[in-house]
């Protein structure tokens, strides 16, 4: 599903200067062993009450108990602001707090976004058939998705490996499995859960030694990751709302310019990067 894409395409060519010395000890740590993190049982724990109170919402959301978007819950002049952001061709993000009290989360950092858009004049049955299309993730999403294909299909859920791609400072590739439903509500509503079932890190890609790190012993940068879209299609075009909700390791002394980039930024520009993308490939911009 789009929202599984893990990127900062517009970030591969950031470019930042560090003293030779520097240098040398990003090149040390490429291959992951020297960044390495343990996740805990007690962080895995909170992630996964995290994720049931967000379903939870989500299933009254689909009920028809809540309102379907985010954006119709905001307060004026919010929400009329956030309209006319997404009217000009902007996704609109927002940070959401956790429900979970850092202290339940050793060693960890939960991460929770909201973003919005709206692909203009297309229909709802357009933008499904471009989040099924898995075979074109490597296009739409490059260069953030390296591969991708369907592992199993039963009905409209899916189970979805992706090679994942992002770069700042270091790179990190990840090989990843998820489970996505489709769960339509009426011909014009359709809600989207994209769960993560494995989530493991590449170390030294590309060289005879190129091998996953153990999974939860990896250098941390993304150990859960769902994501769940509402998808509601109105007058002007659908509009297409994701919510990530994403497991990291926290930032550890002295090592913030490696990895604090990778657990504070990323979740917000992986949101705003996958909905431009999907808004331009399905109004035609990729074909």
């Amino acid at each position: 599903m789009l929202g599984t894409v893990f990127s900062a395409n517009f970030l591969v060519n950031h470019k930042v200067v560090f003293a030779p010395a520097l240098w040398l000890l990003v090149l040390g740590l490429s291959g992951g062993k020297a960044l390495a993190a343990d996740l805990s049982p007690a962080a895995a724990a909170a992630f996964d009450r995290e994720a049931r109170f967000v379903e939870a919402r989500l299933d009254d959301e689909r009920a028809g108990k809540a309102p379907f978007l985010w954006i119709d819950d905001l307060t004026e002049p919010r929400r009329r602001d956030a309209r006319a952001q997404i009217a000009q061709g902007e996704v609109v993000v927002q940070r959401l707090p956790p429900l979970n009290q850092k202290e339940a989360l050793p060693g960890a950092m939960l991460h929770h976004w909201m973003a919005t858009t709206l692909v203009t004049g297309r229909s709802l049955d357009r933008v499904v058939l471009l989040m099924k299309g898995y075979n074109r993730y490597p296009e739409v999403y490059s260069p953030a998705v390296r591969r991708s294909r369907v592992i199993a299909r039963d009905g409209d859920t899916f189970s979805v490996a992706l090679q994942l791609f992002t770069k700042k400072v270091i790179s990190v590739i990840l090989n990843t499995e998820s489970t996505v439903a489709y769960l339509p509500i009426t011909t014009k509503r359709m809600q989207v859960r994209s769960v993560s079932t494995r989530i493991a890190e590449v170390w030294d890609p590309g060289t005879p030694e190129e091998r996953e790190a153990p999974i939860g012993r990896d250098s941390g940068f993304l150990w859960r990751f769902n994501n769940y879209c509402a998808l509601e299609e109105q007058e002007e075009g659908t509009y297409v709302q994701c919510e990530t909700l994403s497991l990291t390791r926290d930032t550890p002394f002295g090592l913030g310019w490696i990895i604090g980039p990778f657990v504070t930024s990323i979740p917000r520009e992986t949101l705003e990067f996958t909905l431009a993308a999907m808004r331009t490939a399905v109004q035609g911009g990729v074909r």
